[in-house]
């Protein structure tokens, strides 16, 4: 018997090579070759032989173009990241955490569809009976909804094409096999194969397809990166799962806007949208304390308060620049900054920055609130209460403008804030009611707003 021949693939790029590498020869990436079973070449000899009948062309300004149409999922933060809800023949992935709630929301999404679709359920981690037994345990009827314990593609594959759902959930990719392969469930070759068959059979069939997915010990989608290129919209569950709060953020959509986050609670009954996210980001504080600065920061289309917490401390000879929720190179920036064009010194201090509630922040608008906050922990001096700051800052000291400040500014107000330093570009030319705002330009600026207002 032949011994079959072993092949190492890129989770990252899908490239193979016969041995083994630290880098990959085909995107350049470290630690990302996974060894497999080499597949049969079954390519034609004549390559002339695979070239299809040509298909007619259309010209881009003669085709008829319409919004698609949405059903929504019963669950309105879901929705509000999906881009208003599901789209038939839109493939999304769904990634996160084990047990962070990915499988609990889908089986909630699917039985609210249930009353208006014919939806299926696929399961490959678990039977059919844990299935039903998490179904009573969130109080769900399910009378509606049909479930399918398999892991075998081709059998999915028939399955779909005799019950003809509109939405099917596959939980989770990385438990299919294909025949046609001979690698084990999970490889690379499988994970491509049989995201590529589903996805084909959900834009033939008009089936909202939603792929669960794991994730590696980094938090990223496991398997190949091409998985994220094939599908339509990608999600991601955050947070901690110690806490009740978890998020969802979405990395790519083509149905709707990216980095919009919905937010969830976790309660007996399943997994509850939050009405008003900037209440769990908010710590609440009898009197105003000396670190601790509410950010305006936006989220998608949405634009949230979120309390920044910073602590200086005697660090000695080896101060640590730590951050949770926020870029840890950027912190080191901001420091420098701060000591170079405001005369804040913090060379010999521990410096640790927090997002409060387990979000993060990625956007730059967040290095004018970062920076009060520890120029307030280093003095010892509380912002006064009701103060808000955004904006991004700049390596000559300049306090740049921030995308859609006077959402921002409305959402503050509309929450009781009523004082706002932000940067000048991002002040309103009609005063927002009940709301002082100070427009600067520079750091140093903002440092002596502080100074006068504490």
């Amino acid at each position: 018997m032949a011994k079959e021949r072993t092949v190492y693939t890129c989770r990252e790029c899908g490239g193979s090579s016969p041995r083994w590498l630290g880098q990959c020869p085909h995107c350049k990436a470290w630690n990302t070759l996974d060894e497999g079973v080499a597949e049969p070449s079954g390519a034609p000899k004549n390559r002339f032989q695979a070239l299809a009948r040509s298909q007619p062309v259309a010209t881009l300004s003669e085709i008829e173009a319409a919004d698609v149409v949405r059903t929504p999922t019963g669950q309105e933060e879901l929705d509000r990241v999906l881009g208003g809800g599901i789209v038939a023949g839109g493939v999304v992935l769904i990634g996160g955490d084990p047990g962070i709630g990915k499988s609990t929301l889908l089986l909630q999404a699917v039985d609210a569809l249930s009353t208006q679709m014919k939806v299926l359920y696929v399961t490959g981690e678990e039977s059919a009976a844990q299935v039903a037994l998490r179904a009573r345990r969130l109080g769900l009827a399910g009378s509606a909804v049909r479930v399918l314990a398999e892991i075998q593609l081709e059998r999915i594959l028939a399955t779909l094409e005799a019950e003809q759902p509109a939405f099917c959930v596959i939980d989770s990719i990385q438990t299919l096999y294909s025949d046609q392969l001979a690698s084990a469930p999970g490889s690379v070759a499988q994970v491509r194969e049989c995201a590529a068959q589903l996805t084909r059979a959900a834009k033939t069939g008009a089936v909202t397809m939603v792929l669960v997915g794991h994730v590696t010990k980094d938090g990223a989608l496991a398997g190949p990166r091409v998985l994220e290129h094939i599908v339509d919209t990608v999600l991601y569950f955050e947070g901690d799962t110690h806490s009740s709060f978890r998020l969802v953020r979405a990395i790519k959509n083509r149905y709707g806007a990216v980095n919009e986050i919905g937010v969830f609670a976790m309660t007996e009954r399943g997994l509850k949208g939050v009405a008003n996210p900037s209440a769990i980001f908010l710590s609440t504080h009898g009197e105003p304390v000396p670190g601790s600065c509410v950010l305006v920061t936006l989220e998608g289309t949405r634009p949230m308060l979120v309390e920044i917490q910073a602590l200086v401390d005697s660090g000695g000879p080896s101060p640590r620049r730590l951050s949770v929720g926020l870029d840890r190179e950027r912190l080191a920036m901001m420091l420098a900054v701060l000591h170079r064009h405001a005369g804040v010194a913090c060379l010999d201090q521990d410096v640790f920055v927090n997002a409060v509630g387990g979000v993060r922040i990625g956007e730059p608008a967040a290095d004018l609130a970062v920076m009060l906050a520890i120029h307030g922990s280093l003095r010892g001096r509380a912002l006064p209460r009701g103060f808000i700051a955004f904006g991004e800052v700049g390596l000559a000291g300049e306090v740049r403008p921030a995308p859609r400040g006077q959402e921002r500014l409305r959402e503050a107000a509309k929450l009781g804030f009523g004082v706002a330093v932000v940067p000048k570009a991002n002040a309103p030319k009609k005063p927002i009611e009940g709301l002082a705002i100070h427009p600067v330009e520079r750091i140093e600026q903002a440092i002596e707003v502080v100074r006068g207002l504490a």
